[in-house]
């Protein structure tokens, strides 16, 4: 079983996202019902040292961070869009970033095609979080913020971290194809759900963003399942 493989079957499903609550001591403000330790697939190559394995995990926080920063701004989309009938999809808006990363990646030195895959996710995940919200306030119209959002600012701020996520995963080539690629992935992004506090819903999303970080560039990624 490959690396990507591992990483798909183990963060594109609620277990995965299961795995990241229980790995980590939730905050006192969060609450999880108990799961089964995930066990982490192991490298079919010679463990890495400790040092090597530092590296690959600076190389890779800053993935998880900068996700779950633009997970953030989803918060603020679902509030602008709230109440307005504006649908959560927005494919014109959508195929625009896409392109935009692609082309910011080939002059970074990136795969285009894979970057747009990432952010293929991230987007998906953006709207994870938008639905949950709106279904929330739905249920609990007390919920719904006392204020809406200009929507340009948000997405200019959208702009600022998907620059910046492009740059990362630039960076991160040689972390992103290494057998270890996925515990440590794994390891980052939980890190960043006890430093974020995140909430079930944003774990979830979390998990949904980072599903196609790893795997080996310069080939056609795989479709989605």
């Amino acid at each position: 079983m490959n690396a990507r493989t591992s990483l798909r079957r183990l963060l594109t499903a609620g277990a995965a996202a299961t795995a990241l609550l229980t790995a980590v001591p939730a905050p006192a403000s969060a609450s999880a019902a108990p799961a089964p330790a995930v066990v982490l697939p192991a490298s079919p190559t010679t463990v890495p040292t400790a040092t090597s394995r530092e590296r690959q995990a600076d190389a890779l926080r800053p993935l998880a961070v900068l996700s779950a920063r633009r997970l953030a701004t989803a918060d603020l989309v679902a509030a602008a869009k709230w109440g307005t009938g504006s649908p959560v999809d927005d494919p014109v808006r959508e195929q625009q970033v896409l392109d935009a990363v692609a082309r910011q990646a080939a002059g970074l030195g990136a795969d285009p095609r894979w970057t747009a895959r990432i952010f293929r996710d991230q987007i998906e995940a953006n709207k994870t979080v938008q639905r949950g919200l709106h279904r929330r306030w739905a249920a609990d119209p007390a919920q719904v913020p006392g204020e809406r959002p200009d929507l340009g600012e948000v997405r200019k701020e959208i702009n600022r971290v998907n620059d910046a996520l492009v740059r990362a995963i630039a960076a991160s080539g040689a972390a992103r194809t290494s057998p270890r690629c996925v515990p440590s992935l794994v390891g980052a992004a939980a890190d960043v759900r006890r430093e974020e506090r995140l909430d079930v819903l944003h774990t979830v999303a979390l998990v949904r963003s980072v599903r196609s970080v790893c795997g080996a560039e310069g080939r056609a990624p795989a479709q989605a399942s």
